[in-house]
């Protein structure tokens, strides 16, 4: 596996309502990391070696083990395997961070100094901690900054050579080459760490943005805290 590495035509007014009414569609956004939509064509269905391969990849831990109850691993390429674990990577990646900035943010009540728009006169701290309002308070230059910085990555991870659903790496960032003095075993349970905490972290951010939108959803959290 790869390792670890608009609008129609409308009014200023309009445009604001919809920024703000589709917070949840751009939370999905985010979390999806503008997944590429060109996924790789199916195949015919795997050999049972094959099936073993698949079964040795980083992510499969106990206690669920080798969990693929629709049977996706053999009906698709090898390269559309691929293009399912970089999506699952991205959407962990992205959870993690979302997670901990709704923690940090909603939970701790922590903004930081200053302000993020010095020409508009807006501080962090006038957005408030409530990361749906926040959104909503944010300038459209910096929610164009943010999809814009989103869509700069999306692209290079899809222009890379080799790209990972041949074997390159997946928006590697490694400065200190720690995973090239790691074993190829403790690289693996490294991998698997990372997708087991992701898949936690995007459980946790539906969670947090259920309960901020749907009132009563997600009962242990309150939304006086979302």
């Amino acid at each position: 596996p790869p390792r670890s590495t608009l609008f129609p035509y409308t009014t200023l007014f309009d445009l604001s309502q919809l920024l703000t009414m589709q917070y949840a569609a751009l939370c999905f956004l985010a979390l999806a990391a503008v997944a590429s939509a060109f996924a790789p064509a199916a195949a015919p269905l795997r050999t049972k070696s094959a099936l073993n391969g698949v079964q040795d990849m980083a992510g499969i831990s106990k206690p669920l083990g080798f969990f693929d109850p629709a049977g996706y691993s053999s009906q698709v390429s090898d390269d559309a395997l691929m293009w399912f674990r970089a999506a699952e990577l991205k959407h962990s990646r992205v959870a993690m961070v979302a997670c901990a900035g709704w923690i940090t943010t909603a939970g701790l009540g922590f903004t930081f100094p200053g302000d993020i728009s010095p020409t508009g006169g807006v501080s962090y701290a006038s957005l408030g901690t409530k990361p749906v309002e926040a959104w909503a308070a944010l300038p459209y230059a910096g929610k164009a900054q943010i999809i814009g910085v989103i869509a700069i990555i999306e692209f290079i991870s899809e222009v890379s050579k080799p790209h990972y659903t041949k074997g390159g790496d997946f928006v590697k960032f490694d400065p200190l080459n720690l995973s090239g003095k790691m074993s190829a075993d403790a690289f693996k349970a490294k991998q698997t760490k990372e997708l087991n905490n992701g898949r936690l972290a995007m459980i946790g951010a539906m969670s947090f943005s259920a309960a901020a939108t749907i009132p009563g959803s997600v009962p242990e959290i309150g939304r006086a805290h979302v």
